[in-house]
């Protein structure tokens, strides 16, 4: 049986890079093979589980991705993970 750990996601909001990678109509398969990681890389990075750290050839290849949305590298921001939710007093 395959554990599931719970969602980040519902305690901590969307992670930036996940809302980049459905912008670009692609799973994470596909994002990962077109940058040079695996799935669960990508998996992990969205989850928080990860920092998101890439190779000069990665940053590239996230490039020409993102100028085929007509964004560049400076869009981006600082931090992929998922964003924590303010708490209400």
């Amino acid at each position: 049986m395959i554990k599931k750990r719970p969602s980040r996601n519902d305690q901590e909001g969307e992670s930036l890079l996940r809302s980049l990678r459905l912008e670009l109509d692609m799973s994470q398969e596909e994002f990962g093979r077109s940058i040079g990681t695996t799935a669960r890389t990508i998996s992990r990075w969205e989850a928080g589980d990860s920092i998101p750290t890439f190779t000069v050839p990665q940053m590239k290849a996230l490039d020409r991705l993102l100028r085929l949305k007509g964004k560049s590298l400076q869009d981006l921001p600082d931090n992929f993970g998922p964003q924590k939710q303010q708490t209400q007093d």
